[in-house]
């Protein structure tokens, strides 16, 4: 028996099938961009943005807003130390100028930023982040005008780097709070920045590096209620011997 002969225009390749295949192709075409981008991390969508903020009495409260609200406390819990140790440390008055505005500015600041993260509800950390602790521990260690330059340096690079996060808050936030609280914190920073340089010791070349450079993340330390917030205040002077007071900064190429 001799087999039949294929008879035209039946199975996948005839007419109908392929105009089947290729729909079946545009639909998959059209759906896999949502299947692949669906549920995977760090694609946040529309909702999850939604999800993250909340509705106050003061405006819509970011995840962004509420970092802020954060970072200004941080900032507080090493800074207003480390201007104490320049007061005592620093063998210039610059330098010692220079702490006592870390003293007043984030003696202010603190009470500014306890005040909304209460009205706020949100939790503040209570001590310094790891890298905090380790800045704090350097300037601990350094004495003379190590101490010095040390002390402008790594300051100048912390409010370098805030100094952007609080314009960029600041220009896109809806919560009346936060706005007023970038703006406190903006003149605070900049005020701070303005009177390290004054001290002579920033390597601006070297800034320029470091702030180009991506900072490492770092957790964040547990965070209290703001009602168990302790505030950020000049502790009790202690017996300091302080090294010979130097008119300023050594030149470029003293070692």
């Amino acid at each position: 028996m001799r087999p039949r002969r294929p008879i035209k225009g039946r199975g996948i390749f005839s007419g109908t099938g392929l105009i089947i295949t290729g729909l079946a192709a545009t639909t998959a075409a059209l759906l896999f961009p949502i299947w692949s981008y669906a549920d995977r991390s760090g694609t946040t969508d529309a909702n999850t943005l939604s999800a993250q903020t909340v509705t106050t009495p003061y405006g819509p409260l970011s995840a962004q807003d509420r970092d802020l609200v954060t970072k200004v406390r941080l900032a507080g819990l090493w800074e207003l130390p480390a201007g104490q140790l320049a007061e005592r440390k620093g063998t210039t008055q610059a330098v010692r100028d220079a702490g006592q505005h870390l003293i007043d500015g984030h003696t202010s600041l603190d009470a500014h930023v306890r005040t909304v993260a209460t009205q706020l509800g949100v939790p503040l950390p209570n001590e310094p982040n790891e890298q905090q602790r380790q800045w704090l521990a350097t300037l601990y260690s350094a004495q003379g005008q190590d101490f010095d330059r040390k002390f402008a340096s790594i300051l100048r690079l912390a409010h370098g780097r805030v100094f952007s996060l609080v314009a960029q808050i600041r220009a896109g936030t809806q919560n009346t709070l936060v706005r007023d609280l970038a703006d406190d914190a903006n003149a605070t920073v900049l005020d701070h920045i303005k009177i390290l340089e004054a001290t002579g010791y920033v390597d601006f070349s070297a800034l320029a590096r470091d702030l180009a450079a991506s900072a490492s993340p770092v957790s964040t330390p547990p965070a209290v209620d703001p009602a168990s917030a302790v505030p950020v205040a000049p502790s009790p002077s202690t017996t300091y011997s302080l090294p010979p007071a130097v008119a300023g900064p050594p030149p470029a190429n003293s070692p």
